[in-house]
């Protein structure tokens, strides 16, 4: 792949493991003439250095110890809407790709690429503004017939979404049923029902996918 010639570009390599920031500093090393790395190790630090910096891309881990990066993903446009940002991450691309995205992030791929669609998504993060795989871009056209796609939680009546936000605030079946004057057995019978439209097979899973699509 040709070396871009413009300006320099400013990079942001946001992960908590130093060897995965070096080994796509290299990388870049083949896609741009010109560019300043900036380095992050966790949420405070990634918003830290968009703040202080004029990042052009932002190459953003989709877990670090301190949380979830889909928390952070709003903040960055608001701070700097015309920073792009690719998700560069091991979590499964057609289970999460859709929620960055529908967060604010411009690109979505796994650690697992080649270093050649490494260097493809970078270099189009650059050029186009955007990176969208074939496995995304079939999300996304699928989307469209199904918004559970993006946001499962839509799968949801108001009365099932009221309980997962509880349960996602740490209250259990007792207090649920007391501050919604229902049985216990109701909230349980509505629990199962939850776990099962959202493929979740505990409440800590239940916890995690309500506080990633709130």
């Amino acid at each position: 792949m040709s070396q871009l010639e413009s300006g320099t570009v400013n990079i942001l390599l946001a992960d908590d493991h130093s060897l995965i920031r070096q080994g796509i500093s290299f990388i870049l090393e083949d896609v741009f003439q010109n560019h300043i790395v900036h380095h992050a190790s966790n949420l405070q630090q990634t918003l830290d250095v968009v703040r202080i910096n004029e990042i052009d891309i932002a190459i953003i881990d989709a877990h670090f110890p301190d949380g979830n990066s889909l928390t952070i993903v709003p903040e960055i446009k608001k701070i700097r809407s015309e920073t792009k940002i690719l998700i560069f991450t091991g979590i499964d691309e057609s289970s999460h790709s859709l929620k960055f995205l529908n967060a604010g992030a411009n690109g979505f791929l796994s650690k697992m690429s080649e270093e050649e669609e490494i260097k493809r998504a970078i270099f189009k993060m650059k050029e186009e503004g955007e990176y969208i795989s074939a496995t995304t871009q079939i999300l996304l056209m699928n989307s469209l017939k199904d918004r559970n796609l993006i946001n499962p939680l839509f799968s949801l009546t108001d009365r099932e979404r009221q309980i997962a936000d509880m349960y996602a605030k740490g209250l259990g079946n007792l207090e649920i049923a007391n501050l919604l004057d229902l049985r216990q057995n109701t909230v349980s019978t509505t629990k199962k029902r939850i776990f099962e439209k959202l493929k979740v097979d505990n409440l800590a899973e239940l916890i995690e996918l309500v506080k990633d699509h709130q």
